[in-house]
This record gives C-alpha cells, sequence and structure tokens, in this order.
C-alpha cells in the first residue's frame, strides 16, 4: 500500500545570489512526493489549475507516484509563488507577485481508492484542509504533519485541532518555538509531544534536526554542504524522504526515526544543489548511497 502526501502543487519562481529559475516546478507537495517516492510508491492528493503544464506532470509521473488525486480545476489558476533569497539564504522573501488562485478554493477530494491508506503526510497547508482530507481515510495508522508560521499566528486553535489527530509533527525550529513558547528546542519538542503527537522532528536547516520522543531527544547534524544554489524544498524533501522511508519499514520507532532522519538529511542536501527538483532528478542511487554512508561515517566516534 502506498504513502498519502497532500500539500501545495505550484508553478515557482525564485531568484538566489546564484541565478534565478522562471516557472519551475515547485510546492510542498511536489517535493515532499518525490523525495518519498525514492523509498516507497507514492499517492499524491493536491490541486492545480488548467494552467499546469504537462511536462510538469511527466516529471511527478518519472517516480512512483500516482497522481488520481491531483485535481486539474477547469476555469482555475495553479498556485504561483515567486519569492528572492538573499545572504545567508536561511529565510525566503515571498514577493508580492505571489498568488494563492488554487489553494483559495476549495480543497481537492481523496479518490476513493486512496482512502484505505495508512501512512499519511499532511504537507504544509492550512490545518483544517488537513483534517478534510483525514476524514476522508479509514483508519489511517501513521499520521504526520508539517506546518507554517502563518498557520501558527493566524489558524492556532484549528492547528492544535489538527495536531491532536497525528502521530507525528515536522517542523522548523521557529515554529517550534512560535508554537510552544519555549526558546530551547527540546523544551519546545516536549511540549509539542503534549498537544497530541508521539514523536516530533525540528528542522534546524544548516544546523541539521532534533528528533524528539518521550524516551529523549536525538540530535542529528546537517550534510556538510559545499554547493548551495537553491534553499527551495529542501524542508519538504527532507519531510518526504522521512515519510518514505518510514512507510517503507513500517514502523516509527526511535532507532527507525533515527535512520529516516539520516535519509532525509541526505536528500536535502541534494536538493539544494540545484534549482527546483533538477538535482534529484538527475540523482542515481549510487549516488545517494554513498552519501548516507559518507554521512553515517561522520556520526561514528569511536
Amino acid at each position: 500500500m502506498a504513502l498519502l502526501i497532500t500539500g501545495s502543487i505550484g508553478i515557482d519562481t525564485v531568484t538566489t545570489p546564484h541565478g534565478r529559475a522562471t516557472d519551475v516546478l515547485g510546492g510542498c507537495a511536489s517535493y515532499s512526493a518525490y523525495a518519498a517516492a525514492w523509498f516507497t510508491p507514492v499517492r499524491l492528493v493536491g490541486v492545480v489549475g488548467e494552467d499546469f503544464p504537462a511536462e510538469f506532470r511527466a516529471i511527478l509521473d518519472e517516480r512512483e507516484i500516482d497522481l488520481r488525486g491531483v485535481e486539474v480545476r477547469r476555469g482555475s489558476h495553479t498556485f504561483r509563488w515567486v519569492a528572492r533569497f538573499e545572504g545567508d539564504m536561511n529565510v525566503a522573501e515571498t514577493l508580492p507577485e505571489t498568488k494563492l488562485n488554487v489553494l483559495a478554493e476549495e480543497a481537492p477530494r481523496v479518490p476513493a481508492t486512496f482512502a484505505d491508506s495508512r501512512t499519511v503526510f499532511l504537507a504544509n497547508t492550512h490545518p483544517t484542509l488537513q483534517r478534510e482530507l483525514l476524514s476522508q481515510l479509514r483508519g489511517p495508522q501513521l499520521v504526520v504533519c508539517d506546518t507554517m508560521n502563518l498557520w501558527i499566528e493566524t489558524q492556532r486553535e484549528s492547528l492544535l485541532e489538527t495536531l491532536r489527530l497525528t502521530t507525528g509533527a515536522i517542523i522548523n525550529d521557529g515554529e517550534a518555538r512560535q508554537l510552544t513558547g519555549k526558546v530551547n528546542l527540546i523544551e519546545a519538542g516536549e511540549a509539542v509531544l503534549t498537544l497530541g503527537p508521539r514523536f516530533v522532528i525540528i528542522k534546524k536547516g544548516e544546523h541539521g534536526a532534533l528528533l524528539v520522543t518521550p524516551d529523549g531527544a536525538d540530535a542529528l547534524p546537517a550534510f556538510p554542504a559545499k554547493v548551495v544554489r537553491d534553499p527551495t524544498g529542501a524542508g519538504d524533501s527532507f519531510g518526504g524522504a522521512v515519510m518514505g522511508y518510514l512507510h517503507a519499514q513500517g514502523r516509527a520507532d526511535r532507532d527507525t526515526l533515527r535512520r529516516a532522519i539520516v535519509r532525509g538529511t541526505v536528500t536535502a542536501s541534494f536538493t539544494i544543489e540545484d534549482f527546483s527538483l533538477a538535482r534529484l532528478r538527475r540523482l542515481s542511487r549510487a549516488e545517494f548511497d554513498q552519501r548516507v554512508e559518507q554521512y553515517v561515517r561522520m556520526l561514528r566516534i569511536e
């Protein structure tokens, strides 16, 4: 049975100190699904407008991604994100040209053939829409959600309601602090656990990731990156790879979560080497496995 992923599918225009990519495939669900499909078949649920390019659908079709849940809405336009990264590229500036378009409309429906999905990744979108999707499934067993600062600020109660339905959460460090009011990230992670999830993975960008479970905390570094052309999608591909690995393993205990974070970290380290999904599309299994081995050796201290 496949992993179900939902979230935004979009068209991005991104400028960084290393160049500009105009009208390329983007959206958190696109990155997450493409990364997750490295490990397991994926069912993708999302909505695009009739302007969504056929070549973008073909890119997603390169991997084992079931696109029957991607609705092409007639008369509507695809979500467009226009952003700029400057300096250390740790924070994206969303520009006024950004258009929600179809994301401001009714949420897509889950196909009946997807309703038996047991593992679900709710990539970043409105928390009410995340619950609407969950309500269309029959007894999911592993549900993990992502979110963003906007929902924490404007939809806090709705987000808390969603978190109560989840098994785990994947959020960044700023969001963890904003959600809990805790500065220390271990304390923030522990506070998130009181909201419903049984584990939380806190993304720290170039500083790696922190796993917090009732059994304790584990900190893993980022992979040392020499090439950073575009950070877009790094966190989403991280989350997708984590979920793809967990689904393939069929469990989410602490040791498996740590191994999943290794795969997510390595995946993100490739994503940032080029714009959009370009580097992931060129990635070979041999390259990926070699970097995983390199990363694990880096962690090992005799």
